[in-house]
């Protein structure tokens, strides 16, 4: 049964993208997803559109390590503007790190609803998208 979510893939890694947008594809998860390879480009698109909720994702995958913004700097602006936002929007802080000190650096963002290590799983990805439903 395909979901009307939006999701957005915020990560530097093509293939990583690419695998994702697959999974959620084939398992009819979402025909909505929009992707950035920073932080600073999907900052701006969220933005731009902050009053256009129909425009906006309702799940986000941040990836922790990118070039010109990364996952913690975009979270730092992202908190200022959420107040703005004129729709809810759920994070996910995604990495292929296993450093507990970026597990606990994500917890200073009352924005991130979950830390998830790469590669996500289709299982994964479904029960993350299934908890939208609720």
């Amino acid at each position: 049964m395909l979901q009307n979510q939006s999701i957005c893939i915020i990560d530097d890694d093509e293939v990583y993208k690419f695998f994702m947008q697959r999974i959620l594809k084939i398992k009819k998860l979402t025909e909505n997803i929009i992707t950035f390879p920073d932080g600073e480009e999907a900052y701006n698109f969220i933005n731009e559109n902050k009053q256009n909720p129909e425009k906006l994702p309702d799940l986000i995958f941040l990836d922790i390590n990118m070039p010109i913004m990364n996952g913690f700097q975009f979270m730092e602006e992202y908190t200022k503007l959420a107040p703005q936002i004129a729709k809810k929007i759920i994070i996910y802080m995604v990495t292929s790190s296993i450093d507990p000190v970026d597990l606990e650096r994500s917890k200073n963002f009352k924005e991130i609803s979950d830390f998830v290590t790469k590669p996500i799983t289709a299982e994964v990805l479904q029960k993350i998208v299934d908890s939208l439903k609720v």
